[in-house]
């Protein structure tokens, strides 16, 4: 019996696809779900240092929800780098407008801030509506609790 510690290496890892229905759940349970699949931590091989995720599609992105005032008191705000130039816009209008953008950030927010978590978020795809391009690669439901 070897005290050993597994470390997944990169040409092993087995990449699934899934989906993931968005319409009536929460914007944070979502993207919550979306970045555990893209870590790979629902993987018993999971290593932290390593990507081993699997692809994330999302679905249905304009009918998410936000609980409590939210929808009024939250802002996005992002600097377009000039003096002065610091853009807000709130959540309702973000969700009207760019409903996938809204839930880009919200996982982006949730993996990892260096190589690694730009690399993760590259394997999500984020549709506002229910069609999508993907069923060559037979996804998977997943569902969200």
């Amino acid at each position: 019996m070897s005290n050993t510690t597994y470390t997944a290496k990169t040409n092993e890892i087995e990449r699934k696809w899934y989906i993931i229905d968005a319409s009536g759940k929460p914007l944070g349970r979502v993207a919550a779900e979306a970045a555990k699949l893209l870590r790979g931590k629902h993987k018993p091989t999971f290593t932290p240092n390593i990507d081993t995720g699997d692809h994330v599609i999302i679905l249905n992105c304009k009918d998410v929800v936000l609980t409590g005032k939210k929808l009024d008191q939250k802002v996005y705000r992002h600097h377009t780098g000039y003096i002065g130039n610091m853009k807000e816009t709130s959540a309702r209008n973000m969700l009207q407008e760019k409903p996938e953008k809204a839930m880009m950030l919200a996982i982006k927010g949730m993996l990892p801030k260096n190589r690694l978590g730009r690399q993760m978020i590259t394997k999500v795809r984020i549709y506002s509506g229910s069609e999508h391009e993907n069923k060559a690669q037979k996804p998977e439901i997943w569902e969200v609790k």
